[in-house]
């Protein structure tokens, strides 16, 4: 299974990578986009079965780009785990309204993330 990680830190991508790396994902199935319209490119040209999206990004933010994808047939039903600085709770309801699977409020471990994908990387 691919997993897009999109992020405008490069940082937080090479955190997150290696934190899924723990589970054995591969390099060559680990993408990764630096904001949403890099993203949205990388979804229309690949079989992605896991996306883990900040929402703070240039160009196209995470809850906009999770807006777009589930009007996408082939994405409608993605697992999209929100991980952001974004702690209110009138955004995580935002975000869920939007169509996000799970939310993630940084800053992140390893644990949390794990516990959180594993459900998914096991379908």
């Amino acid at each position: 299974m691919k997993v897009l990680i999109v992020d405008d830190s490069m940082v937080m991508r090479r955190i997150l990578k290696n934190i899924l790396k723990e589970r054995d994902i591969q390099d060559e199935n680990l993408l990764d986009a630096p904001n949403g319209k890099v993203a949205l490119a990388i979804l229309e040209q690949n079989d992605i079965g896991l996306l883990l999206l900040d929402w703070n990004m240039p160009q196209l933010d995470g809850l906009e780009l999770v807006k777009i994808i589930r009007s996408m047939d082939k994405y409608k039903d993605l697992p999209v785990i929100m991980v952001t600085s974004e702690a209110a709770k009138y955004n995580v309801l935002e975000a869920i309204k939007a169509g996000v699977t799970d939310y993630i409020v940084k800053p992140v471990s390893s644990v949390k993330i794990l516990s959180k994908i594993d459900s998914f990387l096991n379908r």
